[in-house]
């Protein structure tokens, strides 16, 4: 952290240049400059494995602050209250809010008490720092807010530098704030806590550092100290980590740093649980627990190409926590592991199935690694057979629902739960093959559903040759995209406008725009939006994709919510539910450059460049055991230059030309 604290005392001096919004300062950082009279409220998540913490930020038109630090121990369950529903068990984390300055130290200068001056900037760098003008006193504080990877410790840490050209004498006065509480495993404390000494001097140009710690233990271990400078150092070396790998680089600098915080976002919400290392959604809500969609679907299948290795872990542990679960009956698979599988499972049909069969078998191809591929195949089977048990007469999936639960009907069959499983036969055919497994019954499979996928859901909404998501629906929704995405792309002209037309508001596609209740025509979930953009990039539509990416994306990271892509609106008040931003990245793995797994060692991918851009890459991907870049340049006769390099060997593995919307194969010795 003191490399990214020197760098920010620099760039600080270069703040006054900014206008009233935040602004990219380079690809790993946004910053914002507060005016005069100006206010600003939003709150960000940070996590690490055994804490997560939602910091919101108010300051007011005097630029005065007022600071929340939801401070959330996942692992630690307390008693729920006896006046309390019993579902709360399912959220039993916990937590404290410390709101304001009741955690914060009182310092005295010349017999007067040290206020901080008005907020002069905010920095976003995978650390919260927000920079105030100096005191009266001369004193300057800087905050810099961030988790522990490791421990159970959120650290803020003040930063208080004397402008003056002398001496300034403080004393100082700690505060400390402690609660008990009680679960069903023990007992554990809560606290806020400093450590300073009762006077300090701090010469001219100066400065003094101390933090505040957020911590939690079990009342056994209430002596052991949590670490500030370990805390530091795992957090440096988690975002230095998230900066080397998998690099976007394109000439969109919206682009390239919004996929940059989303690499931090999709993977530091992973948590110490009895289940092992998972992922968990976060949001304040979904912690140590997984879900066939979240954890399965969405972010799972990103991990490979990141290559961190607790992503891996985590995925692996989730996999294995779903194939605890298969049954001989054929029964519904569970959807959820609340609270570490704590929770018992709702039954709930929501084409769970479908989603672990399409994350898993991409995730076993992408990760390269034969030995897991093996152990994952039962699952894969299990889920697959499930599906193909649940085909209705036109030879679609029935579930009770999807991914969103019952907050909107879906029929007896629904259009995502089909397409997912036609994915994962796909997948399935390719890892079959590595594994040397019989696949014949897959690839009649997949025949027959793509001809009843178009048969069944096939339909003209509102004018345009799309698709319906259930029988007897009649108006646009947001999941019509995800055949697109399966690579189905018979009707993709209509389907792209139906999503970029008729779907598309400022805050990306509405989940249905046309339905008979107002409150939920006003629904938007940023997963469909970017299941959408994903989609509409692999089926070519590449310049009005780019046109509504850049402007989703300007939103997201410069807007009035920043710095990450959100779960819902009005649900969960746009929370920075992690795995949604692992599906950002996928938007450019998958839609942009086209990436497509064909085998442990293999994938093919379809570069979809913008006519106004020159060039892109995508640099160390650490896909199918691999660590490659791609880069893709245009010629002058419009075809496309083609390059992947091996970092690992140091030489290059292909270097071709091909006409726009080629496919290009790559094989792995």
């Amino acid at each position: 952290m003191k490399q990214q604290l020197t760098t920010l005392l620099i760039w600080v001096c270069c703040l006054s240049s900014l206008t009233a919004q935040w602004q990219i300062e380079d690809t790993h950082r946004i910053a914002r400059k507060l005016n005069e009279g100006e206010a600003l409220k939003d709150n960000i998540e940070m996590a690490g494995r055994k804490v997560a913490a939602i910091v919101e930020y108010a300051i007011d038109s005097t630029g005065s602050l007022q600071l929340s630090r939801d401070i959330i121990f996942p692992q630690l369950h307390p008693y729920i209250k006896e006046s309390d529903p019993d579902w709360y068990i399912y959220r039993a984390y916990l937590r404290e809010n410390y709101v304001g300055d009741m955690v914060e130290p009182s310092f005295y200068i010349n017999d007067k008490r040290f206020v901080a001056g008005p907020v002069d900037s905010l920095v976003l760098d995978g650390v919260l720092h927000i920079v105030h003008q100096p005191s009266v006193s001369g004193l300057q504080l800087t905050r810099h807010l961030y988790p522990s990877m490791q421990e159970r410790l959120f650290v803020e840490e003040w930063v208080l530098q004397n402008v003056t050209d002398a001496p300034i004498q403080v004393k100082a006065h700690n505060r400390e704030v402690q609660r008990g509480s009680s679960g069903a495993k023990g007992d554990f404390v809560q606290f806020a806590k400093m450590m300073l000494p009762k006077r300090f001097e701090i010469a001219p140009k100066e400065s003094y550092r101390f933090a505040i710690h957020f911590g939690a233990t079990w009342q056994t271990e209430l002596g052991r100290k949590a670490s500030v400078e370990q805390a530091t150092t795992s957090r440096e070396k988690f975002l230095t980590q998230m900066q080397n790998s998998l690099q976007l680089v394109t000439p969109n600098e919206t682009l390239n740093t919004l996929f940059a915080f989303s690499k931090i976002r999709a993977s530091e919400s992973i948590f110490d649980s009895e289940l092992g290392l998972i992922h968990s959604p976060g949001g304040g809500r979904y912690y140590v627990g997984i879900w066939a969609n979240d954890q399965a679907e969405y972010i799972n299948p990103f991990f490979p190409y990141l290559g961190y290795k607790l992503g891996n872990v985590s995925a692996m542990n989730t996999f294995r926590a779903f194939a605890e679960e298969i049954n001989e009956n054929y029964k519904a698979i569970r959807y959820a592991f609340e609270i570490e599988g704590l929770v018992p499972p709702f039954q709930l049909d929501r084409g769970d199935a479908a989603m672990i069969a399409y994350g898993v078998s991409q995730y076993a191809l992408a990760s390269g690694n034969k030995k897991e591929a093996e152990e994952l195949w039962p699952l894969i089977e299990w889920c697959l057979e499930y599906c193909h048990r649940q085909l209705n007469e036109e030879g679609v999936v029935q579930s009770e629902s999807d991914e969103m639960e019952g907050r909107i009907e879906t029929g007896k069959a629904n259009l995502s739960t089909s397409s997912l499983y036609y994915g994962a036969l796909w997948h399935a055919i390719s890892l079959g093959e590595e594994l040397d497994k019989d696949t014949k019954n897959y690839q009649q499979d997949v025949k027959f559903l793509e001809r009843a996928i178009e048969a069944y859901f096939g339909a003209t909404i509102d004018g345009l040759d799309t698709y319906r998501y259930y029988d007897g629906h009649e108006v646009l929704r947001h999941w019509i995209c995800l055949p697109l995405v399966v690579d189905i792309h018979r009707r993709a002209e209509g389907t792209v406008e139906a999503l970029f037309d008729r779907l598309w508001s400022e805050n990306g596609v509405y989940v249905e725009r046309e339905h008979p209740k107002k409150e939920i025509s006003e629904i938007f979930w940023d997963r469909g939006t970017l299941y959408a953009l994903r989609g509409t990039l692999i089926a070519g539509a590449t310049e009005v994709s780019i046109e509504k990416l850049i402007e989703f994306s300007e939103k997201r990271l410069l807007g009035n919510r920043v710095p990450y892509v959100v779960e819902a609106y009005p649900e969960g008040a746009m929370a920075h539910l992690s795995a949604e931003s692992g599906l950002y990245c996928r938007v450019f793995t998958e839609g942009l450059f086209g990436i497509y797994p064909t085998g442990l060692h293999s994938f093919e991918f379809t570069p979809r460049l913008p006519k106004a851009w020159p060039s892109m890459e995508l640099n160390h991907v650490k896909a199918f055991g691999e660590d490659f870049n791609i880069k893709v340049e245009r010629l002058g006769n419009g075809d496309l230059s083609i390059s992947v390099y091996d970092n690992a060997n140091r030489f290059e593995l292909l270097n071709t030309s091909v006409e726009e919307g080629d496919t290009v194969p790559v094989t792995f010795n």
